[in-house]
């Protein structure tokens, strides 16, 4: 079967939040049209999810088997190492604006802009490490307009846990969730070495005791898009499945 190949444009944003002008990846499905609603998947580490991740190869098989409704995806690219820490970190200086600017900024503007669904249910958040811990942090904060989220190996510190036990709406939101048998010692971008996996299982527990709903999985392997990019397609299956 060929398959019909979506397109990516590179579309400027001026966000006032984070005080620049950021060069979004933004992938149409290959039968666009602006007389249909669109899904959006959000995805932190936007270059990664294209690039390493191949996150739109993957839309457009899924798309041409049937397998997920239309959606838009949309890449959110970093500077630089610096850049990431400050913006996904819940520590980072620049974490609370680059929530604010996802929920109060880009959707707004995604909605202008694109056909979109419009509803929580229709609008997912997805990263990998340091980008799926932001993303789950502005799903708690809000969940009204982010009804979904993929995470693939987050970083789970105290604030990140604390801010899980604090969900007030867990059943406005879904949660796909991978961690690595093998993130025992992974190294951060502050130079340091820390134990991913137990912190992403006692996470997991919390979710699914505030009733959370959701989807959880181990893989066999470390930190690293070799194993993340094998499981988009199912993310993608999980968070946009067809009716």
């Amino acid at each position: 079967m060929e398959i019909e190949r979506g397109t990516i444009k590179d579309v400027p944003f001026e966000s006032r939040e984070l005080g620049e002008t950021l060069n979004l990846w933004v992938y149409l499905p290959a039968r666009f049209s602006p007389l249909y609603k669109y899904a959006v998947c959000i995805c932190q580490d936007g270059k990664d999810f294209f690039q390493l991740g191949r996150i739109a190869r993957a839309a457009d098989e899924l798309l041409a088997k049937g397998e997920i409704e239309d959606l838009i995806i949309v890449g959110i690219p970093y500077a630089d190492i610096p850049d990431r820490r400050r913006k996904y970190h819940p520590d980072g200086e620049q974490h609370g604006a680059y929530i604010r600017f996802l929920a109060h900024e880009l959707v707004p503007f995604l909605d202008r802009e694109f056909p979109t669904a419009q509803m929580a249910s229709d609008r997912a958040l997805a990263g990998d490490s340091l980008a799926a811990t932001v993303s789950l942090m502005a799903a708690f904060k809000y969940p009204h307009t982010f009804g979904k989220a993929a995470l693939m190996s987050p970083l789970v510190n105290e604030k990140v846990m604390e801010a899980a036990k604090q969900c007030t709406d867990p059943k406005l939101l879904d949660i796909y969730h991978i961690a690595g048998k093998g993130e025992t010692e992974v190294k951060t971008t502050d130079g340091k070495i820390q134990n991913f996996i137990t912190p992403n299982r006692t996470l997991h527990q919390v979710l699914e005791e505030k009733g959370v709903p959701g989807f959880y999985d181990e893989f066999d392997g470390d930190h690293s898009w070799r194993y993340w990019q094998k499981d988009l397609p199912r993310a993608l299956k999980y968070l946009f499945k067809k009716d």
